[in-house]
């Protein structure tokens, strides 16, 4: 079996709820991320966005939880020409919006072969990776 850290990439809901209180999601968020895992420089801007505006979080705050993320998922995966055209053609082969598509595109060039997420199709498999809601 293949090492979870190496093969988890992570949507921008798991690390959110990493930061919630009182939400039983909380510590299922956390052992994923302590876990180690990937993520691409989208899903922090994502992060740091729901951070500011839904959670009201301080530039203090949120900058420690950002530091915190990437220790923990680094290196970040950057966002290139190459990973819009994937997502493009995901987009298009499965109705996905294309920033879930950005995210799916960029799981699959970091060579993952699960996505944690709670936003898309649990079980759907795409080119060998398979979107897991561990909510679910």
């Amino acid at each position: 079996m293949r090492d979870r850290a190496r093969g988890a990439f992570f949507d921008t809901s798991i690390l959110v709820y990493t930061i919630t209180q009182n939400d039983p999601r909380t510590v299922i968020a956390e052992k994923l991320l302590a876990a180690g895992g990937t993520v691409a420089v989208q899903v922090l801007n994502e992060f740091v966005d729901v951070a500011r505006r839904k959670m009201k979080m301080s530039m203090g705050e949120w900058s420690i939880a950002l530091a915190c993320i990437r220790f923990l998922c680094g290196p970040i995966k950057p966002m290139t020409v190459a990973t819009h055209e994937t997502a493009i053609k995901i987009a298009t082969r499965y109705g996905y919006r294309i920033y879930d598509a950005l995210i799916l595109a960029s799981a699959l060039e970091a060579g993952c072969d699960v996505l944690y997420s709670e936003d898309m199709q649990h079980g759907q498999r795409i080119d060998g990776l398979t979107i897991r809601n561990p909510f679910a």
